[in-house]
């Protein structure tokens, strides 16, 4: 039996698990919700890097759908709001699919039904407002992830790839990620500075997670995570999520990334657009200067790097389809997913080692961010801190 062939019948039992796909901001791009235009039941490679046929392809059991809003958005309380209706809205139309899933059981419910268990990150604390009563509602509504910045920092975190403010979390962020312990929601630092990363573990009870970074020791960009902080994952028992974006994996992908997005804020586009007109920008651009390429290798590499310093307990995937414009070769849609685990395979790593990493270990960390929660829950009420009290 080829590495291929053992990869699908190992997803067959133990599916992937992806922490973060954009495919409703792309429908909100693209078609403005319109589900008829875009009727992910069916192929849509013209358009998409996901439909329900390729996500069965791929192996995919549960999927984080990101109810992702852009923070320069003069509300984005109601846009996520629509985002979160985005996917009950594919939930209701695909059920034989897809099935809800807000708890670690409902995930196992959904893989011995065969459907693809269905759950929701907001990416970015700006879709809080900063207000806990509406990270709680957004709980409520089922967000189980909430990313604390996206690009661009938030009043009380520091992102990534903005200029540093706080210089990590402030009071209020602290309390942020507590509530967040008590709800159950679980504190994703994916898109947040190491100093931010730092500060979250020193607060969080409950494990935390990176629903879609790689290491940075092996590709040096701010959105990739420093060993330092891989290794503190073992003692919090959080989840690393791989992530297959170029510009974040491959060290010669880096410098191209910056030009092209220079080159499409240069013609009036957000250098994160990927509606067909600006995807044509991409296109001519990357026609003058060719793309470099990666590889299901390049994100093996990361992978087997974030397995030697986190452990095997302690990693997972998190593609980001649809919400980059590129994906490696061999990763180019949900589909590809037997591919990495065919290459893992190759490498040596076991059927244990894979059943960690594309299921056991995400639906485990949601288990225990449960457990912490009903303890919390026990102890005391929900907080009512705002930023002006906590932060002056």
């Amino acid at each position: 039996m080829s590495a291929l062939e053992r990869a699908r019948e190992l997803l067959r039992e133990f599916p992937v698990v992806d922490g973060h796909n954009d495919l409703p901001w792309a429908l909100r791009e693209q078609v403005r919700y319109d589900l008829d235009a875009r009727d992910v039941g069916t192929d849509q490679r013209a358009h998409l890097h996901t439909d329900i046929p390729r996500l069965r392809a791929g192996g995919v059991g549960a999927q984080y759908w990101s109810v992702y809003v852009r923070s320069d958005l003069p509300d984005p309380v109601p846009a996520t709001l629509e985002q979160i209706d985005c996917v009950r809205q594919l939930l209701a139309r695909y059920p034989e699919h897809l099935r809800p899933a807000f708890t670690a059981a409902d995930m196992e419910a959904a893989r011995a039904e065969g459907r693809i268990a269905s759950l929701m990150g907001a990416e970015g604390g700006h879709s809080i407002a900063d207000s806990l009563a509406t990270l709680r509602a957004l709980y409520a509504l089922g967000v189980r992830y909430l990313t604390l910045t996206h690009n661009d920092n938030v009043a009380w975190a520091d992102s990534a790839t903005d200029a540093p403010v706080v210089g990590g979390l402030s009071a209020f962020g602290r309390a942020v990620v507590r509530e967040m312990n008590r709800e159950g929601m679980l504190v994703d630092l994916s898109h947040v500075a190491a100093t931010t990363m730092r500060d979250a573990l020193d607060t969080s009870v409950a494990p935390v997670i990176f629903s879609h970074s790689s290491a940075r020791a092996v590709c040096d960009h701010p959105r990739n995570i420093p060993d330092d902080v891989l290794e503190r994952l073992p003692a919090n028992a959080g989840v690393a999520m791989a992530t297959f974006v170029p510009k974040f994996v491959l060290q010669a992908a880096v410098d191209w990334t910056a030009a092209a997005d220079d080159n499409m804020r240069a013609h009036g586009f957000h250098h994160l657009d990927t509606t067909a007109e600006a995807m044509k920008v991409h296109r001519a651009f990357e026609e003058r200067h060719p793309r470099p390429v990666a590889t299901v290798a390049t994100v093996a590499d990361h992978l087997d790097h974030m397995r030697e310093v986190a452990g095997i307990d302690h990693i997972g995937v998190g593609g980001d389809y649809d919400g980059t414009a590129f994906q490696p070769d061999g990763l180019d849609d949900v589909s590809g997913y037997p591919n990495l685990i065919a290459e893992l395979l190759d490498r040596g790593w076991s059927r244990a080692d894979l059943a960690k990493l594309t299921w056991q270990n995400a639906v485990r960390v949601l288990d225990a961010a449960e457990s912490v929660a009903r303890d919390l829950k026990a102890t005391r009420g929900p907080s009512n801190a705002t930023l002006e009290q906590l932060d002056g």
